[in-house]
């Protein structure tokens, strides 16, 4: 069939790119048992896993008009990105160090964490750092959320209402939303993995390729990333692959979860470490302060993305989803527990909503 041809590549690579993630976890735990969260790690090889399973499914569309959307999904996802992740490297490899010979020396994972430690040792800014690093990795993690709802509303709104580019096309703005958003989705996904791939080798002493990260990427995880993090996979690759199993939730519903995995989570963190006073556990540093303005930010933005892209739902309906799915984000919070936010956020408040949504 067409369809095992066109779409089946995809959870092949998905797959067996997995398992290799799934090896890391090992190695990791092995060496770094302390530092290294295997929980974190087995449950992002399960999503990744399930995210190449369930990208069929997402693209199996009884247009016949769709099939050439199909085709470039496949080929954008499984040819052009790995090209350009091979790209990125190889030019590390042949360009930057062969007129700076010592950077193999400089780039090392020895000398990333020297800074982390020099700037836990600086009892004076570590408040300040801490804030600043809060809004720097919520600012990334928002950048995955933002670009779904931009795609979304640019092939709805404007290149299906404004152009009317669908009537060219036979699809719908729905169906070009839903191409440009897995195939965007999937690429970046495996662009991080990729870039996890090399930043994790540091645990292979005669295959570590750490310094072929480009320094403005090292600059970048330097600023939005904790000491510990380092022996983790990067929160932005989690909260991707979180979302893809949401997707198929309705629109408002997923735009709600995702901007409170994103939005409501950085309120809560960065409030909290601004005013907060009172800690909750005591032994924790999240504070009641972050709580509270974590739970009304994630009920307002939930309410904000029902009310625009679920104009079917009346606002008692609105009102209780958007309840909901601030109530889960708040009992995630307070739970304290070692699973990532990134990964329980998003699922639990789009399982919470979607079975709202079903309901009344």
């Amino acid at each position: 069939m067409v369809y095992d041809i066109v779409l089946l590549p995809v959870t092949i690579l998905f797959i067996f790119s997995g398992f290799g993630l799934f090896y890391y976890a090992i190695k990791l735990n092995q060496k770094f048992p302390k530092e290294h969260n295997f929980v974190n790690c087995i449950l992002t090889f399960f999503l990744w896993i399930i995210a190449g399973l369930i990208y069929p499914l997402y693209l199996s569309l009884s247009n016949p008009h769709f099939r050439l959307f199909q085709i470039l999904s496949m080929f954008f996802i499984c040819i052009i990105t790995p090209f350009l992740i091979f790209l990125i490297f190889f030019y590390q490899h042949r360009v930057v160090l062969r007129n700076d010979p010592d950077i193999k020396e400089r780039r090392n994972i020895k000398s990333f964490l020297n800074k982390f430690d020099k700037q836990e040792d600086d009892l004076n800014s570590l408040r300040s750092h801490k804030i600043k690093t809060d809004i720097h990795r919520k600012a990334l993690h928002l950048f995955p959320a933002g670009i779904i709802i931009f795609l979304w509303i640019f092939a709805v709104y404007i290149w299906a209402g404004l152009w009317n580019a669908d009537e060219v096309w036979r699809i719908t703005g729905q169906q070009f939303g839903l191409f440009l958003i897995l195939t965007a989705g999937y690429s970046g996904i495996l662009i991080l993995g990729g870039l996890d791939y090399i930043r994790l080798s540091f645990i292979f002493e005669n295959h570590n390729l750490f310094h072929l990260i480009p320094e403005n990427v090292l600059n970048l995880l330097g600023k939005t990333m904790k000491r510990n993090e380092n022996y983790n996979y990067i929160k932005p690759l989690i909260l991707a692959l979180s979302f893809a199993p949401i997707f198929i939730f309705p629109f408002g519903i997923f735009a709600a979860a995702s901007l409170i995995a994103t939005l409501g989570d950085g309120a809560a963190s960065v409030f909290g470490l601004q005013f907060g006073k009172i800690h909750y556990p005591k032994s924790s540093e999240k504070t009641i302060i972050g709580y509270i303005a974590g739970f009304l930010t994630s009920f307002g933005i939930a309410f904000i993305s029902l009310w625009i892209f679920e104009s079917s739902l009346i606002l008692f309906e609105i009102l209780v989803i958007s309840f909901s799915g601030a109530i889960t984000f708040l009992i995630i919070d307070v739970s304290n527990h070692k699973i990532d936010d990134n990964i329980l956020n998003p699922i639990f408040s789009a399982l919470i909503m979607g079975l709202l949504y079903y309901i009344l």
